[in-house]
């Protein structure tokens, strides 16, 4: 069967493309969607179908562009009431796409109208399950975004609801198929998922804690809704815009791609108060950069800690970034819905720092200095990795502040003396350091390599394991 999955890694996403016999259907598409267009152009096929699995609240969908560009139908399953024009399946519809059948299958539970597409080929013969958010490799969705839309649901009433899809919908279907989830390691949409991207369902009827057949509602209910965190910010935000509508990317492209010079750069932030968000690597960021600008990397989970660190997704934006990279930015932020950059540092950094304008830094050291610093006394140090990272082994004398929640506890750290700040690698401790100098902190050192460096070193480490990390 001619079904591929495209996987974007820095958002942990999976959208899938099918064709057959000169039509195509896409599933769960990213923001930007000539790729899709590109490559059904280049089979000789027409975007039948966007199928969405559900109102996904960690990236906004391109379902309206891609429909908007090919005349193709979008596809919900039943109970979705989106703000537009849409195709809204019921439990057991088939559609055609060549050759090809594909079976909607209600699965409420991760939200209401999540919904499981079946796959079958021309043969008639089931292949595969495009489960969305419902079922991931080793994990299922978390129960608790949806409440954050719809007032009247609980994440108790959810897992219920989830429990019994699972158990009435998936597991009676055939061990053969292949699972093709929405998500995989990284994201935010579940607890444990595994970083497999596919599994047959036999296998995780087998090895998915969900799927365990023993388990009661009430158990499986607990197992699920016991340590999940608290969810971005930025979810609820997204999952309105997938429901009512949003700018065409290109429309944002058109705002955001103003090359701005030095003096008028400082003259939009000081006019817009937009946020400056450098999004150059750490160690680069940390030799020189605009006062009062935050770092956010781009080559790492950038889009997932814009929305974990930037409050509102229509706050201003003006970009700092490498040279050639900022429609690349642009487009990053665009998939969690940053759609309000107004324009980027012409020439990058060097620029500003040629034209004479202040500069700042973050005084890094290795680990062998903090070694040193160590023995000698005492030294603050703050870790900014999360809550599980912490317990698993850490410095016996650190202090632990998730990156995500640093702005809820700026009065931990100290503004009369010099402290340490360290996350696993480098790259969130940098991010932290940006927001600490940004809000007046001068006196912090960030330890390059992070605790993978820290752990090379001689330092003392807590050899305790948190219980919960073992579930």
């Amino acid at each position: 069967m001619n079904v591929h999955q495209i996987y974007t890694g820095c958002i942990a996403h999976a959208a899938y493309y099918l064709e057959s016999n000169g039509e195509a259907a896409i599933f769960d598409p990213l923001r930007e969607v000539q790729p899709y267009i590109d490559r059904a152009t280049a089979d000789g096929a027409k975007i039948k179908y966007v199928f969405e699995t559900h109102f996904h609240a960690d990236f906004v969908s391109g379902h309206l562009d891609l429909a908007k560009k090919t005349g193709a139908e979008i596809v919900y399953g039943p109970t979705a009431k989106p703000g537009f024009d849409a195709i809204i399946a019921e439990d057991g519809q088939v559609f055609e796409v060549g050759d090809y059948k594909i079976k909607a299958i209600h699965t409420p539970g991760h939200t209401m109208e999540s919904t499981t597409y079946l796959l079958i080929d021309e043969n008639g013969k089931e292949h595969g399950i495009i489960t969305g958010d419902t079922l991931f490799i080793g994990d299922v969705g978390r129960p608790d975004l949806a409440q954050h839309v719809v007032s009247d649901l609980t994440e108790e009433k959810l897992a219920g609801h989830l429990f019994d899809s699972l158990r009435n919908k998936i597991m009676p279907l055939a061990d053969h198929l292949i699972v093709y989830p929405n998500h995989g390691a990284g994201s935010a949409c579940g607890k444990m998922m595994s970083k497999e991207t596919t599994d047959t369902l036999g296998n995780q009827k087998k090895t998915n804690y969900a799927l365990n057949p023993e388990l009661t509602k009430e158990e499986f209910t607990k197992q699920l809704i016991t340590g999940l965190t608290a969810p971005p910010a930025y979810f609820p935000e997204n999952v309105l815009m997938n429901i009512k509508g949003y700018d065409s990317l290109d429309d944002v492209m058109e705002r955001a791609k103003q090359p701005l010079s030095p003096e008028a750069f400082e003259a939009a932030a000081n006019e817009t108060q937009a946020l400056m968000l450098d999004v150059r690597d750490d160690e680069t960021f940390s030799k020189g950069f605009i006062p009062n600008s935050v770092n956010i990397g781009l080559d790492a989970n950038f889009a997932m800690w814009v929305g974990e660190m930037i409050p509102g997704v229509k706050h201003p934006i003006l970009l700092v970034a490498p040279e050639g990279r900022e429609e690349e930015a642009i487009i990053r932020l665009s998939r969690v819905g940053y759609d309000n950059v107004v324009g980027y540092l012409h020439g990058g950094f060097d620029a500003w720092k040629k034209s004479g304008q202040e500069v700042d830094s973050v005084e890094r050291m290795d680990a062998t200095e903090l070694e040193e610093r160590m023995k000698k006394g005492d030294v603050k140090v703050f870790d900014v990795r999360k809550k599980s990272e912490f317990d698993s082994e850490h410095l016996l004398s650190a202090e632990n502040v998730p990156l995500n929640q640093i702005n809820q506890h700026l009065e931990k750290f100290p503004k009369n003396e010099p402290f340490v700040l360290h996350c696993a690698g480098g790259y969130r401790s940098m991010i932290a350091a940006s927001i600490l100098k940004q809000r007046g902190w001068d006196n912090m050192v960030d330890v390059r390599g992070g605790f993978k460096a820290i752990a090379e070193t001689g330092i003392e480490k807590s050899d305790y394991v948190c219980p919960s990390t073992l579930l």
